[in-house]
């Protein structure tokens, strides 16, 4: 057993876990978190992405040791005082999520995104998202989305 210390969603956590998690794993099991998704488990679909210590990264292939004393976002930490983040009303207002699995890795990528390039085109948007698989929608709205969140934050 190792200890680590991680700060999720703002909130710090200290942690006694095997050195052979992941940080998908101690984000689901050890956090109770869920949202953030493991779909393929070798870093293609995009399901677990979180941001850690603010850039994208696939959950699913980090050690849980690898992220000690780093600052990590799920989706859950998007939503402030029960109040939804821009991001995730842009993608219910615009239809842009079905059964949801892929939402969580997706609108983490498009704020890693928007963090970088306030003003993403297109063609910028899907290249950010680009390591995210859907195979619910036609990827339209959700680019749709992503603008949207994109004017509300950074436009109004």
């Amino acid at each position: 057993m190792i200890t680590i210390q991680l700060i999720v969603n703002g909130q710090p956590h200290t942690l006694e876990i095997e050195p052979h998690l992941t940080l998908l794993e101690v984000i689901r099991s050890s956090l109770n978190l869920t949202g953030t998704k493991e779909g393929c488990g070798t870093g293609h679909c995009g399901a677990c992405t979180v941001l850690v210590n603010d850039q994208p990264i696939s959950s699913c292939l980090m050690l849980a040791a690898e992220a000690n004393g780093r600052h990590v976002l799920t989706a859950e930490g998007l939503a402030a005082n029960s109040t939804l983040h821009p991001m995730q009303k842009a993608f219910v207002q615009q239809g842009a999520l079905q059964c949801g699995f892929c939402t969580a890795g997706m609108m983490i990528s498009a704020i890693a995104l928007l963090q970088r390039n306030p003003r993403p085109s297109e063609q910028e948007i899907r290249f950010s998202l680009a390591g995210n698989l859907c195979r619910c929608t036609g990827y339209q709205k959700i680019i749709e989305a992503v603008k949207s969140a994109a004017e509300v934050m950074y436009h109004e």
